[in-house]
């Protein structure tokens, strides 16, 4: 089973809305794979960052970044700055991708 991460662009959603572009992402990504896959939960509601908040997010997510198979980026991602510096790492990396 291999280790999902997603990279979605979050601002002026809502939590509700995330959460089920999330699982309709891990639908998606799993029959791409033609697996289950275990998704790394890098959607924070209890993180409490301290500094710079966007910063302290995106440190968190790159992280978790770390520990993945494979990234996908869900639709909207090149134009989130956060979104576009994890794609960076993953190609950086060698993380595999999926690209919305």
């Amino acid at each position: 089973m291999k280790k999902l991460f997603i990279s979605q662009p979050m601002r002026g959603l809502t939590d509700e809305e995330i959460l089920k572009t999330r699982e309709e992402i891990r639908v998606k990504a799993e029959e791409i794979i033609g697996e289950p896959v275990e998704l790394i939960q890098s959607f924070f509601e209890d993180f409490r960052p301290i500094g710079k908040t966007p910063v302290a997010y995106l440190g968190k997510s790159i992280s978790l970044l770390a520990t993945a198979d494979v990234v996908y980026f869900g639709e909207g991602w090149k134009d989130a700055r956060g979104c576009k510096i994890e794609h960076e790492v993953a190609v950086q990396y060698g993380i595999d991708r999926i690209e919305d």
